[in-house]
């Protein structure tokens, strides 16, 4: 195994393996709650409400929305051969985009879904007048996007408010009409509800206890279906939400970019001061205890031969040290057998120093990834051991490392105690963000009481030409 001070070992790669009763609990809580306990509490269950509550707050801002996007449209649109068209137009525009941002805020509270605010607009000057912010407006995506949006939400809305409402008008009267019946004959002349036209022979009325019953299933079915056929409409709203008031998909990436950017440099920041701090605290601690044995041992050559041949003999055994951690420091770095040879023999021989017994098996041909790649590969199995011996209390771990078309993939078992989890501040997190750097991914599978399964997926890429 790689070897540190205690201290940074600690910090860079402890992982907690810790039981979590409560999110036990509520997975089995989840379990208990099965198809039919879900469709029987979906009609009074708070995500049906919510969802409810969007669509009737859809009718009051879908026809407002649209009728100032219209209006500002036509006008812009009319005015186009005065200069006048051009402020109408950029400001109906900048109004579509505040309306979107009350669509966003109202899709986060009542939809539950995270929808990312798109980019601000930009000017293309420094000190930017009225006239390159109206620039700007009209050349925004997002601002067209926004009145695209405006104007095709306001005939989805009211189609789902309509059938919302319908829905759940008939079906709550159906459902209830066994207990409401007895108005008909008190209030009315008619003995029941009517159905359908009567007929000869028939009354058309729901007035036996036969009819009752029936009303009330149907309308029970009718209450529990209400729940799923809404959300199937407001998963269109969802739909559209993100795909015109959202961020482009440029734009989520350019955020990607910016954020993996800044890890690469935070992880880097973090390797030179675990290697300066290994570097003071070892081989730089030992190599000045080593001169200063030396240059004792030079003052006693002449006085007392013995005493300094010994103190010769110390100084060798500290320099030997001091070897064997500056090749612990490098090989923690990124070791010579894995630039040579590749990842196979590499973590052939890091399995060998696990202080569990290691089964490995990689599986890569003869192609091989970028040496970026096969560094955070190494790096990943490497931490992922070092835990498993110091904190999983494992028998024995498993290491395969195989890749497809385009994809590198590792995946480390153990059969220690289990409980890993990717939180805030820990290894696995670490190990997550490195790996997010590079468009990779980090899946942690490990119950309480083990086995953990962590699975790691990394892009493959093929190693730069060598320079002519």
């Amino acid at each position: 195994m790689t070897t540190r001070s205690e201290e940074s070992e600690e910090r860079a790669t402890t992982m907690t393996y810790t039981a979590v009763p409560s999110a036990a609990g509520r997975g089995a809580a989840a379990a208990r709650r099965g198809p039919l306990a879900r469709l029987l509490l979906a009609p009074v269950s708070g995500r049906a409400w919510r969802e409810y509550g969007y669509v009737a707050t859809g009718m009051v801002v879908a026809p407002f929305a649209f009728a100032f996007a219209v209006a500002m449209l036509s006008a812009g649109a009319g005015l186009l051969v005065t200069f006048l068209g051009v402020p109408v137009l950029a400001a109906g525009l900048a109004g579509c985009r505040a309306l979107g941002r009350l669509e966003r805020a109202r899709a986060r509270a009542l939809l539950g879904i995270r929808v990312d605010e798109p980019e601000p607009v930009r000017t293309a000057q420094r000190k930017p007048g009225a006239v390159a912010l109206m620039g700007a407006v009209l050349r925004s995506g997002v601002s067209w996007r926004s009145m695209l949006y405006a104007l095709l939400h306001f005939p989805w809305a009211v189609f789902t408010f309509s059938l919302t409402v319908s829905l759940l008008a008939t079906g709550w009267t159906a459902f209830l009409y066994p207990a409401w019946h007895w108005v008909f004959p008190t209030f009315t002349d008619q003995p029941g509800l009517q159905m359908w036209e009567a007929r000869p022979g028939e009354n058309g009325y729901v007035e036996t206890p036969t009819d009752l019953v029936m009303a009330c299933t149907a309308g029970l079915l009718v209450v529990l279906a209400t729940p799923w056929l809404v959300r199937g409409l407001t998963t269109v709203d969802r739909l559209a939400v993100h795909g015109l008031l959202g961020p482009s998909r440029l734009t989520t990436r350019v955020r990607e970019l910016e954020s993996d950017r800044g890890v690469v440099v935070d992880t880097a920041a973090a390797d030179l001061r675990r290697i300066e701090r290994d570097l003071h605290d070892g081989a730089q601690a030992r190599l000045v205890s080593l001169a200063m044995e030396l240059g004792l041992a030079k003052e006693k050559l002449l006085e007392d031969p013995e005493a300094a041949a010994r103190m010769v003999d110390d100084a060798h055994g500290e320099v030997k040290l001091a070897l064997t951690e500056l090749r612990d420091l490098a090989r923690g770095i990124h070791p010579a057998i894995l630039t040579d040879r590749g990842l196979g023999p590499a973590l052939t021989t890091l399995s060998r120093r696990c202080t569990v017994p290691v089964t490995l098996t990689v599986d890569l041909g003869a192609a091989r990834p970028a040496p970026a790649i096969e560094g955070i590969t190494y790096f990943t199995v490497s931490e992922l051991l070092q835990n498993i011996g110091k904190h999983a209390g494992a028998e024995h771990a498993v290491v395969d490392v195989w890749c497809t078309a385009d994809r590198l993939l590792l995946q480390v078992t153990d059969d220690g105690r289990g409980g890993a989890q990717a939180s805030p501040g820990s290894g696995l997190a670490g190990l997550a963000e490195r790996l997010d750097a590079v468009d990779g991914l980090l899946v942690v599978d490990s119950p309480t009481g083990g086995p953990t399964t962590i699975t790691a997926e990394l892009p493959w890429r093929d190693p730069d030409p060598a320079p002519r």
